[in-house]
């Protein structure tokens, strides 16, 4: 589902079970009513095979500007990056239908998927492309993942993110001057409600965690089955990324998390979208200011990260 993603980042930068009372004289209701009230059949349980293939549907409507067929892949629920915060669903399509984009050949490898609960499932992959949106080249290679939900019999995009692949052996490409923002695009944040507040705070501290070199608080925000995307090393199991989180190359002054938005997948299950904004070095480089995405499962009543993505906000 990148299309949605790259275009805007390069312009900016479950059935419903309906419950059925028997009338008063214990008669069954009409056989008519009761098929007009009958919900939809769930959707399948996902496999990776499907859901790829779903991911390429997509892609190859971006490659056609077929902004009309993200009405039907994406779900109510999508939010997304956008130029001036986040985009809704009618944003996102909008973004598609206004940009102007040649898409010669892309192409997938390393998928997985991943599930968050019973309704959702996430994949994760590398992308290789050959695209110019608005005149400005894309990356040849990113990391992607990808999100969906099941609505009714379908299952439909909720979220998408990108970030350009890194080579370690490269030397650190020197940040673009932000643009600035023009007055028609400011728009106030939404207050986040309580359950953003919830997931917001665990983020929060996780990310304090990381600055003060606390190991204990970092294990306690991470899932048994954690996964995080590194650009140099692409996604990471839960061991391996405890020990880079914690490699002591940090030097870390402040950290700011802003922004907060969250969509609920179920009870036990939620996506949370921040920016991050660091004053400090890893390696001996600047860490630059990231549009954030954390999925959260909840593990003995607590919620902890699934999976935790970061791309470099423009």
């Amino acid at each position: 589902m990148k299309r949605i993603n790259l275009i805007l980042l390069i312009i900016f930068g479950s059935v419903f079970l309906a419950a059925c009372e028997a009338p008063a004289d214990n008669k069954p209701a009409n056989n008519a009513n009761a098929a007009n009230t009958a919900a939809k059949p769930a959707a399948a349980a996902p496999t990776k095979e499907a859901l790829v293939e779903l991911e390429k549907a997509g892609w190859e409507a971006w490659k056609n500007n077929d902004a009309k067929y993200f009405e039907d892949l994406l779900s109510a629920k999508y939010k997304g990056f956008g130029a001036t915060g986040y985009v809704d669903k009618a944003g996102a399509i909008k973004g598609m239908a206004d940009s102007k984009c040649e898409v010669k050949s892309y192409s997938f490898t390393d998928e997985q998927m991943h599930m968050a609960g019973p309704d959702a499932a996430f994949l994760t992959f590398k992308a290789a492309q050959d695209a110019t949106c608005n005149g400005k080249k894309g990356p040849e290679n990113v990391h992607s993942v990808s999100v969906y939900v099941r609505e009714g019999d379908k299952w439909k995009s909720a979220f998408y993110a990108e970030t350009p692949v890194v080579d370690p052996k490269a030397p650190p490409a020197k940040p673009a001057a932000p643009a600035p923002a023009k007055k028609d695009e400011a728009k106030p944040v939404d207050k986040p409600d309580a359950a953003t507040e919830a997931l917001f705070a665990v983020e929060t501290k996780a990310w304090d965690a990381w600055k003060n070199k606390d190991a204990k608080g970092l294990e306690d925000f991470a899932a048994k089955n954690m996964i995080s995307l590194s650009p140099a090393e692409g996604w990471t199991v839960r061991d391996v990324t405890l020990k880079r989180w914690n490699d002591g190359t940090c030097d870390i002054k402040s950290v700011s998390i802003t922004d907060p938005a969250s969509v609920a997948f179920d009870s036990n299950h939620a996506l949370l979208l921040f920016k991050s904004t660091v004053d400090g070095k890893c390696g001996g480089e600047n860490v630059p200011a990231e549009l954030g995405a954390t999925i959260y499962t909840k593990e003995d009543g607590l919620w902890k990260a699934l999976m935790t993505f970061g791309t470099p906000a423009s």
